[in-house]
């Protein structure tokens, strides 16, 4: 990303953040918490390659003046605290090999809101991206892998990871849901992302069943799953499916000084099986990514899965 690129979206980030607190300031002493979703996602729950997209997880709190099911007509009045951390790793986490992506490590938060306009549904908001030794990801990993006797990245792999750095972020994504008969629903969305890494996106879910009816569904960044923040589906199973494809502009993860040059077409194909009991609910997903850069043998799968349990 360029310097004034990067200082363009400082800019906006520190714009959007104060339209969104700004919005309901007023208001701020009646905004109550509202729900909390998370999603966790590994490639060991679906190839155990430990490799690429290796895993993280997604987690969402959200406050506003009440929900009944449909999203606030202003901007602001219901926000989101986002918080997400991942590993990025190469192919073989003890040989480093020139042609393969370099091991990343990630942490962000950030402030989104959620509202609907003329029948659309937005999602509107910035991260603070943190890459880098500094985040503590590689030493997570090397402790997970030390506890379940699993060697660890080398450390020619991580001296070579993505450099320390903080990347602003802002995310939209605007999407319309149609109903498919009596348990059907259809949501066509576009998503734009400038920051650690600048795409444009659009694509589909299918929910077939309860699963997001009169919910605030959140979308997991690597994946695309969507995980339920705010509501609970009726008890029973739902399905849902989903595909998208973008165009990739430039990515922090991939540097054009060195490693492999990015994939400037992504795509992914997902499904998922989600279970509502009374007080339990369990949800599993797998996602086919696409090749993300160039000399990339194969796309890779990627598991993801919740587990919910009120007492």
């Amino acid at each position: 990303m360029s310097t004034r690129s990067r200082a363009l979206a400082r800019s906006a980030l520190a714009l959007a953040a104060v339209a969104l607190l700004s919005t309901g300031a007023a208001q701020a002493q009646d905004r109550i918490r509202l729900g909390y979703g998370r999603l966790f996602v590994n490639d060991s729950l679906a190839q155990s390659e430990d490799r690429w997209q290796t895993g993280g997880i997604t987690a969402s709190r959200v406050w506003g003046y009440g929900f009944d099911g449909a999203l606030p007509g202003r901007a602001g009045d219901l926000l989101e605290l986002r918080t997400h951390g991942r590993a990025i790793a190469p192919a073989s986490l003890h040989r480093l090999d020139p042609d393969d992506r370099l091991y990343a490590g990630v942490l962000s938060a950030g402030l989104h809101t959620h509202f609907q306009r003329r029948g659309a549904e937005v999602a509107l908001g910035g991260d603070l991206v943190f890459t880098g030794p500094r985040t503590g990801i590689d030493q997570v990993q090397t402790a997970v892998h030390d506890l379940m006797g699993i060697r660890p990245p080398s450390s020619e792999i991580l001296d070579a990871q993505i450099g320390n750095g903080v990347h602003p972020t802002l995310v939209a994504e605007i999407g319309s849901t149609r109903a498919l008969g009596a348990a059907g629903r259809l949501r066509p969305f576009a998503e734009l992302r400038w920051g650690d890494e600048t795409l444009a996106r659009a694509g589909l879910d299918l929910t077939l069943g309860g699963f997001g009816a009169d919910a605030l569904m959140v979308r997991e960044p690597v994946t695309g799953q969507r995980y339920e923040v705010i509501g609970a589906a009726e008890p029973g199973f739902s399905a849902v499916f989903g595909a998208d494809i973008a165009q990739v502009a430039d990515s922090v993860y991939l540097p054009d000084d060195r490693g492999p040059d990015l994939h400037a077409s992504r795509s992914r194909l997902r499904a998922g099986l989600h279970w509502q009991g009374e007080r339990r609910s369990l949800y599993y997903g797998i996602t086919r990514l696409g090749r993300e850069f160039e000399g990339q043998g194969e796309p890779q799968l990627v598991g993801a899965a919740r587990v919910s349990w009120e007492f």
